[in-house]
């Protein structure tokens, strides 16, 4: 059972969650910096809308497709060795394609494919990563590390492109890809060696993974509130798609073309998320966590309006701020429910079902929003979008299944 783990003095959680969020963080920094080192390589190298879209299918589909897979054996198999077999693949795929551009291979569809190989390794590390937390934390903390953890991954993400900007403009891309094979090297170690968790008592029957993923299925259909959860995420990612993608686009129209427009509203998105997710961490939210799904949901529409309204630079980098400050208060709430509440035995091939609509739902989104981009401007697109969000904040008070669910236990 998950509570001997904390009832076993050998085992210090907070100890155990310090240092495997210092991991992930580590493997997100190199992850990241590839991430954009790739992306600006392309770029610049091949300057194609067909690379870019190239691009774009190979980081989604693959994750797309492998986690279903990857719920089951989150499910089935230890969960550390799991995330840590993903890290140690992804970083071999990543040494192979540096090696080759250090011998002179030097192509894009090489980097299309480690895109690809990459991905894969990242849909199978998710799902194993988000229900191995409450393995680490006791139910009544989750919501607050939930928030750290968004705060961490905020800050590595403010600093990657940064970081990656300046490594890209004076060293080769295989350099970059170098740093992500150490960075994830240092994250494995110490999962590996210094996170203590307990052996599985009974391995579980092994039945086919298609039957695993039935059951899977089943039992969303049978909860309310997940079926409600995962539909309002698909919504969510859906009417997000615009603020999230669609305003370095809107900034080059309406504000100008320079540079460092495009790098501002990027870094004040990061800050305001790491400042959201330190701040719903010390908070813990209401103790109603549909209530914070609310709030945060309507002040973040809030925020996408103003995006479409503003003609002025200055509160429109206000805006986008304050729009990555409450999406961190969306994030843990909804991360904290579905830990607490979904059985453990299912929570890897739940968590892999959200991977799957979070890595495909922005795509599928710009199928619609981006032919729209180019016939109407993209400030009302924003003040649709902006309601969209609002309307689903509604969602969280007005329906009973997700007001229960909410209801979890903060006793700090």
């Amino acid at each position: 059972m998950l509570t001997e783990i904390f009832m076993d003095k050998e085992i210090n959680w907070k100890r155990n969650i310090a240092i495997f969020l210092t991991g992930q963080g580590i493997t997100l920094f190199g992850s990241m910096l590839v991430h954009y080192a790739v992306q600006w390589h392309i770029t610049l190298t091949a300057q194609s809308g067909i690379a870019m879209m190239l691009l774009s299918i190979s980081m989604a589909a693959p994750m797309f497709l492998v986690s279903p897979f990857a719920g089951v054996w989150a499910d089935r198999y230890s969960k550390k060795l799991l995330i840590n077999a993903a890290d140690a693949a992804i970083a071999v795929v990543t040494l192979i394609m540096a090696v080759l551009f250090s011998l002179g291979f030097e192509y894009i569809a090489l980097l299309i494919v480690c895109v690809a190989m990459r991905g894969l390794g990242q849909g199978i590390q998710s799902p194993a990563v988000s229900s191995f937390l409450p393995e680490l934390v006791p139910s009544e903390y989750l919501t607050r590390i939930n928030g750290f953890n968004s705060s961490l991954q905020s800050a590595v993400m403010f600093m990657a492109p940064i970081a990656g900007g300046a490594l890209i403009s004076f060293m080769p891309v295989q350099t970059v890809l170098y740093i992500d094979v150490i960075t994830a090297a240092i994250g494995i170690s110490l999962l590996l060696f210094f996170v203590k968790t307990k052996p599985r008592e009974n391995k579980p029957e092994e039945k086919p993974a298609w039957s695993d993923m039935a059951e899977g299925l089943k039992y969303i259909k049978s909860h309310a509130f997940i079926s409600k959860l995962l539909l309002i995420n698909i919504f969510f990612s859906l009417f997000v798609t615009p603020a999230a993608i669609l305003t370095p686009l809107q900034t080059v129209r309406d504000f100008g073309e320079e540079p460092w427009r495009l790098v501002a509203i990027e870094l004040v998105f990061f800050i305001g998320m790491a400042l959201g997710g330190a701040s719903i961490g010390v908070w813990g939210g209401f103790k109603n966590k549909s209530h914070t799904l609310a709030l945060a949901s309507a002040l973040s529409s809030l925020c996408v309006v103003g995006l479409g309204l503003f003609d002025n630079f200055i509160p429109y980098l206000g805006c986008m701020g304050l729009m990555g400050f409450f999406m961190a208060f969306f994030n843990a709430p909804l991360m904290t429910i579905m830990q607490v509440k979904i059985d453990a035995e299912y929570m890897g091939r739940v968590f892999s079902v959200l991977t799957m609509l979070s890595s495909i739902m922005m795509p599928l989104g710009m199928t619609i929003w981006g032919p729209l981009a180019d016939a109407v401007k993209i400030d009302w697109l924003l003040i649709i979008s902006g309601a969209g969000l609002f309307a689903i904040s509604t969602m969280f008070i007005i329906d009973k299944a997700l007001r229960e669910a909410g209801q979890v236990s903060e006793e700090l």
